[in-house]
């Protein structure tokens, strides 16, 4: 089947891909059945991270082992010594090679081992397919491309998916790509129109559709395809984009099923092209042994040869040619006079051989193979909540530990605990913070006899006896906290699926679990409801929360979508009573300078607190409107989102004419909390020389915000950018501006952020301007990266004519391909500090 261009265009909208890089994927493998069609292979779903087979172990590795240049010179001292008539016995050659050559062939093949065991895990793992018109349990690694699969909520996805349909009614699903990005907010895809309503095997036996795609790319975030499905005899087609691709390894959340069709399998999904290809790791001591090798085997071939020409000038003489001690036979005399050279000559080599000692060697080996066990044995790195030693799973790199000058780390869930908790907040210029589910007035506790009238039971008596005005204050600044954001809820009955949005408020009983597009929201929204303000759920244009018990339900209007440029978002809500408001969070800079009432201040002097902290620092405010002014507010915003032509531009002349002149509400302080002893541990390895750099797929703020809560980044620093790039000459021009304001501001220290897009374009072309500036900063922070540019990163710096030996430690999928390139690779299983000091890849 070829592509129509035209109709390529007309249809979706996008460029077409190139014929030679697109598949045909048939759904349920439905293939035409004209006699001339000839079906497209496709890779298997089988994962393989192995090295070795039952079949290639020995030669393999043999031939692995014979390419160090040691092992290579040993193993010819003794054939050597086995063809000719030597001074020394074979077995001093031989056997301490057999040796070096088992106890290396016993470790790697065990090493190799559990690597097999972990893919026939993943492999064998029970999966369900659409098969025949039933669903049908099978084995992972056997799913084709074209098969329709099944996955439940919490599940790993096995393959790459084109999402057909989910139990919602709107035939989306929520899912979270931690282990592909290091992103923890939830994110949601999406159905096309003709298959969402095929929830059921029976449909979809009866759907007839065709997937046409780009050919596997590393790229996590660009997928272009349409799908065709045929109703009725008429062909309807449809454009497919990133947000209709579920990727392997990605957990499907908030949706209790959903049924895609496999599109990528096995080592052609994205996640397994973003892995590198796997290579033997030398250490840099071995490195070092093998030039020294090579002197040496120079000193020694010079002897051999200067020996060799001596023995001969010696012989000359008749009367030493032939000693009366050492009479020769016929056949020696006889013999050619080259071939008596090389034999003298080799006779030499191996009696001088020992400058080369190969007890080195052994004990060398001997010392990686025990050290190993002396780190899971050290009860210093013994974990004892989770019961775990520290890990060594390649002995070889032990020695690269005292010698590492830059270190490649994660973020998420490497140097945070991956968990955001409400700390503090700020509401009408009084701090406050939380102590047992309650807002308590800074330096009182929660027993005070001074402040035994907590927030919330002033709330409470404020809601009944006639509240007064600050007591009014703190009521909306919880509910525009638990208004103001895009979290979603899960109900789940018990025994049952999800129930219904607001069973929970009709006094059924179910359980209810927040999910949100920001970590931060749900820690917002979870921290007001122990204060007493609950968000119950929205259905369609109703948003519901309880208020100490008593339920309010508000129309949601319109929603101001956060975005970089703006660094805010706003809702615009009825209330009960019929009035129109606009609540709004964002950063203190996006925030303040809007505002023209409240304690403006005092929020800013407490926010500034709250960074000091550490904490995720974000502003609330609030507007009111009257008839006519929410009358233009809505006119102009639906002109602006129906326009052709510069939509983007005029909502965002629309949203500055909304978000303005905000009475401030307050602000809140939330805690990413970090890895124990995170911070002690940077500030160790900045003591030590060791450079730490962070690479993460999280958004840039974020990832700006937590350098600085974990002492990545000082607060003194100062802090340069390359993000948002656009193009080679903007790029270039950027990297030379921050190689100048580092060379006249020499004397402070320097931080610098690069996202993937600008990242992607200095390694183009400005490679050594771009390293230039990294060398020159003291801690470097790159966001917004794709698994493959955090390895080309490590790389980079790892080729560098320095040389310097690098360590990476992570703790996803995301980082597999950073460890594998860094001299020394870490998995993190526990925390920070702990595993720093484990060898993992």
């Amino acid at each position: 089947m070829c592509w129509d261009v035209s109709a390529w265009v007309e249809s979706s909208g996008f460029d077409p891909p190139h014929q030679s890089d697109t598949r045909t994927v048939y759904i349920a493998n439905r293939f035409p059945r004209h006699g001339h069609y000839v079906p497209q292979r496709f890779a298997d779903n089988r994962i393989i991270s192995s090295k070795y087979t039952v079949w290639n172990f020995v030669p393999k590795n043999l031939f692995e082992q014979f390419r160090r240049i040691a092992n290579f010179y040993f193993l010819i001292i003794f054939l050597v010594q086995l063809m000719i008539d030597t001074p020394t016995s074979p077995v001093t050659s031989g056997l301490p090679l057999f040796f070096v050559i088992t106890v290396t062939a016993i470790k790697q093949g065990y090493e190799d081992w559990l690597r097999h065991k972990a893919d026939n895990e993943v492999n064998g793992a029970p999966v369900f397919v659409v098969r025949s018109g039933s669903l049908v349990q099978t084995r992972s690694k056997n799913i084709r491309v074209g098969d329709i699969v099944r996955v439940a909520k919490d599940e790993t996805f096995p393959v790459d998916l084109v999402l057909l349909s989910s139990d919602r009614a709107e035939g989306t699903c929520h899912i979270t790509t931690t282990s592909l990005d290091g992103e923890t907010n939830l994110k949601t895809h999406y159905s096309v129109p003709e298959t969402l309503v095929s929830q059921s095997v029976s449909r979809l036996e009866a759907l007839h559709a065709v997937v046409e795609c780009q050919q596997p790319d590393a790229d996590l975030y660009r997928f272009v395809g349409r799908i065709t499905v045929t109703q009725q005899e008429e062909e309807i087609v449809r454009p497919l984009g990133p947000e209709n691709l579920l990727l392997r390894g990605a957990r499907l959340k908030n949706t209790k099923e959903i049924f895609g069709v496999a599109v990528y399998t096995g080592m052609e999904s994205k996640m397994a092209l973003n892995y590198k290809c796997k290579s033997q790791k030398r250490s840099a001591v071995e490195k070092s042994m093998n030039t020294f090798l090579l002197i040496y085997l120079g000193i020694l071939l010079f002897e051999a040869i200067l020996s060799t020409i001596l023995k001969y000038a010696w012989q000359a003489e008749n009367k030493w040619d032939e000693p009366f001690y050492n009479q020769q036979t016929e056949q020696e005399r006889n013999s050619s006079q080259i071939l008596k050279f090389i034999s003298d000559f080799l006779a030499f080599l191996v009696l001088y051989n020992f400058i080369i000692p190969i007890s080195l060697y052994v004990t060398v080996e001997m010392q990686k193979f025990l050290g190993s066990f002396f780190i899971g044995w050290d009860l210093d790195l013994y974990h004892e909540e989770s019961d775990q030693m520290a890990q060594v799973n390649t002995s070889d790199l032990n020695e690269e530990l005292g010698q590492v000058e830059y270190v490649f780390t994660d973020k998420t869930g490497t140097l945070t605990e991956n968990e955001m908790l409400f700390r503090e907040c700020s509401i009408n210029g009084i701090k406050y913070q939380e102590i047992n589910g309650k807002l308590i007035h800074e330096g009182m506790t929660d027993d005070s006899p001074d402040g035994s009238v907590t927030f919330l039971m002033s709330v409470s008596l404020a809601l009944r006896l006639s509240a007064t005005s600050q007591s009014r204050e703190k009521l909306l600044f919880l509910k525009a906290v638990s208004l103001c954001h895009t979290v979603q809820i899960s109900y789940e009955q018990p025994g049952d699926g999800p129930g219904n949005p607001f069973s929970h408020a009709n006094g059924f009983s179910s359980q209810m679990e927040y999910y949100a597009s920001s970590p931060d929201e749900k820690a917002l929204v979870e921290a007001t409801k122990r204060m007493g303000v609950t968000f119950i759920g929205s259905h369609g244009e109703v948003m519901e929360i309880k208020t100490f018990g008593t339920s309010e339900k508000y129309k949601l209007l319109h929603v101001l979508e956060f975005d970089a440029t703006r660094r805010r978002m706003s809702v615009i809500l009825q209330t009960p009573s019929g009035e129109k408001v606009l609540f709004t969070k964002g950063a203190e800079s996006a925030i303040l300078p809007f505002t023209k009432s409240g304690e403006i201040d005092k929020t800013r002097v407490h926010v500034d607190e709250f960074a000091l902290k550490g904490l995720r620092t974000l502003v609330v405010a609030c507007r009111h409107f009257n008839v006519e002014e929410y009358e233009e507010v809505d006119r102009r915003l639906h002109e602006a989102r129906a326009a052709l032509q510069q939509r983007e531009e005029r909502l965002a002349e629309v949203f500055s004419f909304i978000e303005k002149d905000l009475e401030l509400l307050g602000a809140t302080g939330v805690e990413d909390k970090l890895q124990e002893k995170v911070q002690e541990t940077i500030e160790s390895l900045r003591l030590a020389g060791i450079k730490v750099w962070v690479l993460t797929g999280d958004k840039h703020e974020t990832a700006v915000s937590v350098s600085l809560s974990c002492g990545h980044f000082h607060r003194t620093m100062n802090i340069l950018e390359l993000v948002q790039q656009k193009s080679d000459n903007e790029c270039a021009e950027q990297l030379r501006q921050l190689a100048r304001r580092i060379r006249e501001d020499h004397v402070i220290q320097h931080g610098l952020v690069v996202d993937g897009a600008s990242l992607s374009l200095a390694l183009r072309g400005h490679e050594k301007l771009f390293m230039e500036v990294c060398k020159n900063c003291s801690a470097v922070l790159c966001c917004r990266m794709a698994p493959l540019q955090k390895a080309k990163v490590v790389r980079l710096l790892k080729t560098s004519p320095e040389k310097p030996i690098t360590l990476a430690i992570g703790d996803g999928a995301n980082d597999v391909s950073m460890i594998q390139e860094a001299h020394v690779g870490i998995v993190l299983f526990v925390n920070f500090l702990w595993s720093l000091i484990t060898v993992a890849l």
